[in-house]
């Protein structure tokens, strides 16, 4: 009588252990990369340089530069303008970094939606 379903002497085909065994690498390659973006530093000026920030990959903000040009009592929505955009712009960065970085992971599944 024939068995239907499983595999053949009831382990894992071929095809299956080299599936798992890659993704345990892109798993460990993903680690990695993660780790090394953690630890990059991602600056962004903003208003001519007068304000500056520096934000982690970790998107944690590291450092804040503001020249004393840009304080301007008259004008503190300025100064706080300026800051909103470097920060948004550190952050950005971090973003594109991290879609740049998976994407490099996931090009070898093209249409499996990974």
């Amino acid at each position: 009588m024939a068995r239907r379903g499983g595999f053949p002497g009831g382990g894992m085909p071929g095809n299956m252990n080299n599936l798992m065994k890659q993704a345990q690498r892109m798993q460990r390659q993903l680690e990695e990369q993660q780790k090394a973006l953690s630890e990059k530093e991602f600056t962004a000026k903003a208003g001519g340089g007068a304000v500056e920030v520096t934000v982690t990959g970790e998107k944690m903000l590291k450092a804040i530069q503001i020249s004393p040009d840009a304080v301007d009592p008259e004008d503190v929505e300025m100064l706080q303008d300026m800051i909103l955009a470097a920060v948004n712009e550190a952050l950005g960065q971090v973003d594109a970094a991290m879609q740049s970085m998976m994407g490099g992971m996931t090009g070898g599944f093209g249409g499996l939606g990974f």
